[in-house]
């Protein structure tokens, strides 16, 4: 249920009717925005008289919101979320540009790249220390060292990292990290996502192999009911019918979790085709349908990269890319 507030009311009144709701055992989630003041009640609102509280002198509209995510649906929040790295901003008409490799191999690896993807106008420094894998006889992943080693690619070029957590038993390990990436494998990690509620931390949220966005909504939901709203959505990809390409990439995802929600929308074209020639063309595809950010693989050798090569753009492609992915969002935005 959302109470619609009037503009302009006294602090004095909305303090009232919000410690009354809450006495009614119910959350009430605030949201301030340029016209108006709306509050989420979050909880069994089954008995909460609507007619009363509508006949509010400071109450414009009160309404039940049927779906089963509140605190990132839109209605709850009509105005765009907008997640602060440091001083990158991404939602709200800030685009973000995340790059780096699937997987740190080495300290002249990280950060060669990272210089290289800053140059070319990236804003944020991926890359895998712990790495889910299919096989358990591929590689891993570096662990605490390649975290360590993101951390000095990040004193080397001021870049903010972004990189994947995948066990609530490793939370102490990235208390230096700046954006922590929740997988696809472990979208639906309820225990995982709780844990990341409470650290207050950017959480960059992929959509899982087979889920819906509901789904992916419903998981953000875990996040933000625990006390965390620094949540950023990634479409990467759903496995389909496609027989050619290593996932299909669903860009009309970008404008329906929009509607439905007040969170950045990023897309990871690398991920979503598994082949690097066709990441270019998707990711100007993606910046065209109005996402909010790309997360992109960048490799100074990918045919001798310990994961994910195939898909890698080589930092000179990169570059060539982000010139476009610029003039692309030039057009969407007018």
């Amino acid at each position: 249920m959302i109470v619609i507030l009037k503009p302009n009311i006294a602090q004095q009144k909305q303090a009232q009717l919000i410690d009354w709701l809450k006495s009614m055992g119910l959350g009430v989630h605030i949201s301030v925005g340029e016209f108006q003041t709306v509050l989420g009640l979050i909880g069994d609102t089954t008995k909460v008289d609507i007619d009363l509280i509508s006949s509010l002198d400071i109450v414009e509209a009160v309404k039940r919101v049927t779906e089963t995510f509140k605190c990132c649906n839109r209605k709850f929040h009509p105005e765009d979320t907008v997640v602060s790295v440091g001083s990158v901003k991404i939602g709200g008409g800030n685009f973000c540009m995340i790059a780096g490799p699937c997987s740190v191999e080495s300290e002249e690896q990280i950060v060669g790249i990272a210089k290289d993807v800053k140059a070319a106008g990236a804003n944020l420094l991926r890359g895998g220390a712990f790495k889910p894998r299919t096989s358990p006889y591929d590689f891993q992943g570096l662990r605490e060292v390649g975290l360590e080693l993101l951390k000095t690619a990040r004193a080397e070029t001021g870049l903010p990292i972004v990189t994947e957590i995948m066990s609530v038993a490793d939370l102490e390990l990235f208390e230096d990290i700046d954006v922590l990436q929740v997988g696809a494998r472990n979208m639906q990690n309820f225990d995982l996502l709780k844990e990341l509620g409470h650290t207050g931390k950017p959480i960059l949220l992929k959509r899982g192999l087979a889920n819906t966005l509901k789904e992916l909504l419903m998981s953000a939901e875990y996040i933000m009911a625990s006390g965390n709203e620094n949540v950023i959505l990634c479409e990467r990809g759903i496995r389909t019918f496609g027989d050619y390409l290593r996932n299909t990439l669903d860009l009309s995802a970008v404008p329906m979790l929009h509607e439905l929600s007040h969170l950045p929308v990023i897309v990871d074209p690398s991920h979503a085709t598994g082949i690097s020639r066709i990441v270019p063309p998707m990711a100007l595809a993606a910046a065209a349908c109005g996402c909010d950010g790309l997360i992109i693989e960048v490799h100074n050798d990918p045919p001798h990269a310990l994961c994910d090569g195939a898909q890698s753009l080589r930092p000179e492609e990169y570059a060539a890319l982000a010139k476009k992915v610029s003039a692309i969002r030039e057009i969407a935005v007018c």
